[in-house]
């Protein structure tokens, strides 16, 4: 049996894709276009495991994928492809349109054209698991209910605008076409591999080199962050036993301001990797101006998911972060060469600029 995982070299489908080889005995296609987050260095104790197949390419190029479900006849397809930095979508929106809403309407027509070409069999047991984000559903205020399935999508940035736009085609392909389709909106994701432009691992970064830890705004702005260990959990669950056509959010029960989270991680840091002049890591604290269209909170309510499918996170916020910071300062090789953009060059050698 072979499932197909689209972005699956970036942060969170490359942990999908280990925990998944750790665990189940099926082989992985890992298709992954490789822009600037996707990141082999992730996978490289997969390279001479015959069970992961890694194929550069772009999920809305339908004669790839079309290649790829015709050659390989996947049971399932889990999609992370998805410009993700809501920084970058203010500053370049239509990359995000063309990949999470384009590029995402060209995966399931290709997939609704392999599906309706299966046995019965296989088309019964066939899952498309669209992989989302609890910011489609907009802001919440301190007084506010955390986020549910039943929420109305109020996106407030470019890259959640184009990823509640991903979720409404996956859903119109099912209610349309019957394909069996399952979507996850999960909270902020925290852990090994992060690619270090994000929150947590720039914070971590920026720390250990004597630089300034940029605070937007005045830091409380609230996250829900998840473990992404906990969060290929929940997924590998909702593929398993999940009901067609259903959303299910998957948070991890940590609401934090980002000012506690960074005073966490510089606590954590201060034990772990004391500065040379003694001082905490806290002076390093620098405010800048917010970005536009910052939202102030975010929840998410994940009691669908624990009812009907028993899943809860294993880690609380204190256990999570202590396992991150510590293996960012075990593995400052593999951020060195992330920072310094050598992956590039080893992709571009090894691949060529084209996607092929």
């Amino acid at each position: 049996m072979t499932i197909l995982v689209t972005g699956a070299a970036g942060f969170i489908g490359g942990n999908f894709v280990l925990d998944w080889l750790a665990a189940h005995d099926e082989t992985v296609v890992n298709l992954d276009k490789l822009t600037y987050a996707g990141n082999l260095d992730t996978l490289s104790s997969l390279a001479d495991n015959p069970r992961h197949i890694f194929v550069r390419g772009d999920i809305g190029d339908r004669e790839l994928v079309g290649r790829l479900l015709a050659t390989y006849q996947p049971r399932a397809i889990v999609n992370f492809a998805a410009e993700s930095h809501v920084d970058r979508s203010i500053h370049g929106p239509m990359d995000f349109i063309q990949t999470n809403v384009v590029g995402t309407c060209n995966l399931l027509e290709s997939t609704r054209e392999y599906w309706n070409g299966l046995a019965e069999a296989p088309k019964a047991a066939f899952r498309f698991l669209h992989v989302s984000t609890d910011e489609v559903y907009g802001s919440l205020t301190p007084a506010d209910e955390p986020f549910r399935e039943t929420n109305r999508y109020e996106p407030n940035s470019p890259y959640s605008a184009s990823k509640a736009a991903s979720d409404h085609m996956v859903r119109a392909w099912h209610h349309t076409y019957g394909l069996p389709v399952l979507t996850t909106n999960c909270s902020n994701n925290y852990g090994p591999y992060h690619f270090p432009e994000k929150l947590i691992p720039l914070v971590i970064l920026n720390a250990v080199k004597g630089k300034a830890l940029p605070i937007y705004g005045d830091g409380m702005q609230v996250r829900d962050w998840l473990y992404v260990k906990d969060h290929c959990s929940a997924i590998r669950r909702v593929l398993e036993a999940g009901r067609l056509g259903e959303t299910y959010n998957v948070g991890g029960w940590n609401e934090k301001p980002n000012i506690e989270v960074v005073k966490t991680i510089c606590a954590l840091l201060d034990e772990m990797r004391p500065r040379d002049d003694g001082k905490s890591y806290t002076d390093q604290i620098t405010y800048v101006t917010d970005r536009p269209g910052h939202d102030r909170r975010y929840a998410i309510d994940a009691t669908k998911i624990e009812k009907e499918l028993g899943w809860k996170p294993a880690e609380t916020f204190e256990t999570g972060i202590r396992k991150t910071v510590s293996w960012y300062l075990t593995h400052m090789a593999w951020v060195e060469n992330v920072v310094s953009g050598g992956y590039r060059a080893w992709v571009e050698k090894q691949y060529g600029s084209e996607v092929v």
